[in-house]
């Protein structure tokens, strides 16, 4: 019995020792961005069962305690506000992918910015993976796109993007005039701007012109359209046409399509019926134009949005998405080995990666990403501290039993004597 006092002692300093050290990581990384906390679960050794025949029951007679494993806590951890886009929280399952020099690791911890090749990276300089959008070609953007489709695990990348990067100019194709010109003799005027291939923005002008002979019913005017550059020191195209009213003022018919804009055609719009340019006997409406064509842009900045895309914006107030960003799953995420506080690699018990996919067979992020947020650690201080105050007193009654089985032996031995 004294002897296995010494074993049931000397495995519970082991056993208590390394739960201590499981809650004192746990308990350090309280503030770690990403951390997840561990449990540690104990198994009883070999034990002996004794009957007793006073009462005929068995009694165990136990030889200490062991580590049976470790688990991962899977709860999600607290969202924190922060001031970056960049930094960015999973608010669900999943792991961000990040790489160095090596295979792939994974992590919870968002923080990401951009280093000075404008390469995606995290603070200590991981690079991060997901797909890019193929919509650059050396410093212009070739294509706009709202989102990018999410590449297969294999084909995942680093994100790596331009310093400098141009929207390039869309040309006005279609111009649209809106205005009451009212029935008097007045001449109107009504103007427009639009974007020649260039990237310039010019003026459309259109001035409307009573006819000296009218045919009723209805009314019938001379129509000039003519296009300069924005100081109207240069004229581009000169085009005259003729638009014809029914009693009602809603237009009828008119002549003036298309005008050469510096290279590029423009459709002329004028409406049909109400829904446009009329001449109804009522107060004049300012006229109003609405005309497609984009200037070109430069780069202001990259950001991410909520979808883990991540957006370039321009000067001319435009956007893209260029990338996206990975979630890596796992069918077995307890299976994973950790390097550190935040960072796990794959192992044979996690399994491969893999992407969740929706209806349709595509490949998506399968989690909400928040962006200026971080996930705070998911272990509870409270309840750490309590484990921990009982595993210390637990380590000392198994150090005192040592103790006191040392002084029954030497009891003994001096009773020998």
């Amino acid at each position: 019995m004294m002897t296995q006092a010494f074993y049931s002692g000397i495995s519970g300093l082991q056993t208590n020792s390394s739960g201590i050290n499981v809650l004192s990581d746990n308990i350090s990384n309280i503030n770690t961005t990403g951390y997840r906390g561990y449990n540690i679960e104990f198994a009883s050794l070999f034990e002996k069962s004794v009957t007793t025949s006073a009462n005929s029951q068995d009694n165990s007679i136990g030889v200490g305690s062991r580590v049976q494993s470790t688990s991962m806590l899977q709860s999600n951890g607290s969202l924190l506000l922060s001031d970056r886009s960049t930094d960015l929280a999973i608010d669900g399952n999943g792991w961000f992918g990040v790489q160095g020099a090596g295979k792939p690791i994974y992590t919870r911890d968002g923080s990401f910015t951009f280093d000075s090749n404008t390469d995606l990276v995290t603070t200590d300089g991981y690079y991060v993976l997901g797909t890019m959008g193929g919509n650059i070609g050396g410093d212009t953007l070739t294509n706009v796109l709202d989102s990018v489709k999410l590449n297969d695990v294999a084909a995942q990348e680093k994100l790596r993007f331009p310093k400098t990067l141009t929207y390039p100019p869309v040309a006005t194709k279609n111009a649209k005039f809106l205005a009451n010109i009212g029935v008097d003799p007045v001449e109107r005027t009504i103007s427009a701007k639009v974007i020649d291939g260039k990237g310039n923005k010019n003026e459309l002008k259109l001035t409307f012109t009573k006819d000296a002979v009218q045919t009723p019913p209805g009314s019938q005017w001379s129509v000039q359209a003519v296009v300069t550059d924005k100081e109207r020191a240069v004229t581009y195209d000169t085009k005259n046409g003729s638009a014809i009213f029914d009693s009602a003022g809603a237009l009828v018919s008119t002549t003036l399509t298309s005008i050469n804009n510096n290279g590029s055609v423009v459709n002329i719009d004028l409406g049909t019926g109400y829904d446009g340019i009329t001449a109804i006997n009522r107060e004049v409406v300012s006229g109003s134009s609405i005309a497609d064509g984009t200037v070109a842009g430069d780069l202001e900045g990259y950001s991410i949005n909520q979808n883990a895309e991540v957006i370039a914006t321009f000067t001319n107030g435009h956007q893209s998405s260029v990338g996206k960003i990975a979630l890596y799953h796992f069918r077995n995420e307890q299976g994973l080995e950790r390097l550190s506080g935040t960072r796990f690699q794959q192992s044979s018990n996690s399994g491969d990666p893999i992407f969740f996919k929706d209806a349709s067979g595509q490949n998506v992020i399968g989690a909400h990403v928040v962006n200026f947020k971080l996930e705070g650690s998911n272990y509870d201080l409270t309840n750490g501290l309590t484990e921990l105050i009982v595993l210390q007193r637990a380590y000392d009654a198994s150090s005192k039993s040592i103790t006191t089985a040392d002084q029954m032996i030497q009891k003994a031995l001096s009773m020998d004597a």
